[in-house]
């Protein structure tokens, strides 16, 4: 997901910050590919041992999230794959601090994800929070369209899963035929995450966004048969999905704030005129 408009500490360089925190961030995954969990597991005395799974945390935002998943499972790969250098720099930061070997930063898109590794590499795939992207001409952005499931299925390994999460009840529902569409089987799906699940780690966007009074939306989903005949849908703008009554609505999805308000004012003004 797109970064929470934070301000950024006073002196803040970018490059600098990148720069420092290099050893943790991986500019080329692709020279990975196929070779993540042999690769990245550190030298011991006692031998070289691969990480027993490699996990992918898709816009990983500042890297909360990834470094407490690696932290509980020091087994575990986990990788931080964001498209913004602001992200990527905190989220290299968290990991460096927490002292954690099996957390590495990639700089890339979740589009490109076939591209960093092999078939059956990856056992997770997390979307925690993903950017919605409203609009008609940026549907083919979303994480959750069919054709980036039906991507995904090219790296997960045969009981491989992939976790949403999302404040946006519009994004849910196009995800919900989406996962469908791909030939996804559920193993779960909720619309109150922090209730049927209140020991999951939160990521930075879920504890912000829940303070402001956010539902968090989820599934948990597993490739089944693949599509004999898959077509990817016509773009659709998430304006579609939301309640026709817009003033019913007791919270706004993070990134259709300007678009809901937009509806509703037209909306007024449509009745006001009519009366």
């Amino acid at each position: 997901m797109r970064a929470l408009h934070a301000r950024l500490p006073k002196n803040f360089v970018l490059e600098e910050r990148l720069e420092a925190y290099a050893h943790v961030i991986e500019s080329h995954p692709e020279s990975l590919k196929g070779r993540w969990a042999s690769a990245c597991a550190p030298i011991s005395p006692d031998g070289h041992t691969p990480y027993s799974e490699v996990r992918v945390d898709l816009g990983c935002g500042k890297g909360s999230f990834t470094a407490a998943q690696a932290k509980a499972n020091p087994d575990i790969l986990f990788i931080a794959i964001d498209t913004e250098p602001i992200c990527v720099s905190y989220a290299a930061k968290t990991i460096d601090e927490a002292g954690l070997p099996n957390a590495i930063v990639v700089p890339g898109t979740g589009m490109k994800i076939d591209e960093y590794f092999s078939p059956e590499e990856v056992s997770v795939i997390y979307l925690n929070f993903p950017a919605p992207f409203p609009r008609i001409k940026q549907a083919k952005l979303r994480l959750t369209d069919a054709e980036r499931l039906m991507q995904y299925r090219n790296v997960l390994t045969k009981d491989g899963v992939i976790r949403l999460k999302t404040d946006s009840q519009p994004l849910f529902d196009f995800s919900l035929e989406q996962v469908e569409l791909a030939g996804y089987t559920f193993i779960w799906q909720t619309r109150d995450a922090q209730t049927d699940f209140p020991g999951d780690v939160p990521s930075e966007y879920e504890q912000k966004l829940g303070a402001q009074g956010a539902k968090v939306h989820a599934y948990l989903i597993a490739p089944g048969p693949v599509p004999a005949d898959f077509t990817p849908t016509e773009p659709v703008s998430l304006v579609d999905y939301l309640p026709e009554d817009l003033e019913s609505l007791t919270y706004v999805p993070h990134g259709m704030e300007s678009t809901v308000r937009n509806l509703a004012n037209r909306a007024r003004r449509l009745r006001k005129k009519a009366q």
